[in-house]
């Protein structure tokens, strides 16, 4: 296990990056900051995978960027009524709440550094009752893993005294050409569905089909072939952030398969979550500079976003996210590269 300084927080607390390898010269770098993944390389000659920051301080402004997500991934509306008590969370000027609130991101977090070595990270986070807004004491555990067939597994772990919704992911972005567009790179889902949204990029509550619309991506497709669509869901996200509906025939399926045609390098996600948000990096605004010191600009980059559904506490017809006291909240997603 590599583990050197990083850098430090605004206040000074110390990060630090950990570099998990395997015999056939694979690599990934995570910080104890937010288990952010700041560097993915499949083998000692290729580019890193991963669009990441300038720097530990870019990280912590961000917030967001290539971190864990929690407690709830995604978008919630309005808040959430749980057992006749209901918690407002924080909400931005639409009412909305993303990613647990701006401003109390877990990726800028210092975790608890359960166990590490060569082959893989345990990361531990405890959310306090009343973190974020929701209820109870949380702790997540998050286990890195670089397995010797190309493979960055995260297992994801949670227990509560509360009952609380829970919905974890991993916001990395991908970049399988290393740098520039990601238009020309081929994507293909295992999804056959979405949930359209309202204005607001809150799902409906439908679940609508991919047919002949920019969603289907159920054969290798450009990622730039319809991005700038003038579909009604697209004009409104500004290109895709949405939730796919994978299929499933078995618990952990493949969700993703992307490939860089240039290059030849392909990477398939496999989750036993029941979506995923994809999302082309369209609100990047300029303030954001990646590792090399260039800005960063729209479809550089495609997050993979694996996770339970928007507003599943407020839409009763999508898969549960409550967790309670005596239960055990467990997820997989693998990051698979060749």
């Amino acid at each position: 296990m590599n583990r050197v300084f990083y850098g430090n927080k605004q206040g000074g607390a110390p990060i630090h990056a950990f570099t998990l390898s395997n015999p056939r010269g694979m690599s990934a770098t995570v910080l104890d900051m937010g288990g952010t993944i700041t560097a993915i390389h499949p083998d000692a000659q290729s580019p890193n995978m991963v669009l990441g920051l300038k720097d530990a301080g870019a990280y912590e402004a961000s917030g967001w960027w290539n971190c864990l997500i929690g407690r709830y991934a995604n978008r919630i509306r309005g808040g959430f009524t749980l057992d006749g008590k209901h918690y407002p969370l924080v909400q931005n000027e639409f009412g909305v709440t993303l990613h647990g609130g701006r401003g109390q991101s877990w990726g800028t977090r210092i975790l608890e550094v359960v166990s590490a070595d060569d082959a893989a990270l345990r990361l531990r986070l405890l959310s306090p009752d009343g973190d974020q807004g929701f209820p109870g004491n949380l702790t997540v555990t998050v286990t890195y893993t670089l397995t010797p067939g190309n493979e960055l597994r995260l297992d994801y772990e949670a227990v509560t005294d509360a009952a609380t919704p829970v919905n974890l992911t991993n916001h990395t972005y991908f970049n399988l050409a290393g740098q520039g567009a990601v238009t020309q790179q081929l994507l293909q889902l295992n999804a056959d569905h979405l949930t359209p949204t309202d204005e607001k990029q809150i799902p409906t509550g439908e679940i609508a089909r991919v047919d002949g619309t920019a969603f289907d991506f159920r054969i290798p497709t450009p990622i730039g072939a319809r991005v700038d669509s003038a579909e009604p869901q697209m004009t409104l996200a500004r290109g895709y952030d949405h939730n796919v509906v994978l299929n499933k025939s078995t618990p952990l399926d493949w969700a993703v398969r992307m490939s860089d045609p240039a290059s030849g390098r392909r990477m398939e996600v496999l989750t036993t979550e029941p979506g995923m948000q994809v999302y082309s990096t369209n609100n990047v605004n300029g303030s954001q500079v990646n590792a090399a010191g260039q800005v960063i600009r729209p479809r550089e980059a495609l997050a993979l976003e694996t996770q339970h559904f928007p507003d599943s506490p407020n839409k009763a017809a999508f898969p549960a996210t409550i967790l309670v006291p005596g239960e055990t909240f467990r997820s997989t997603t693998i990051f698979r590269f060749s």
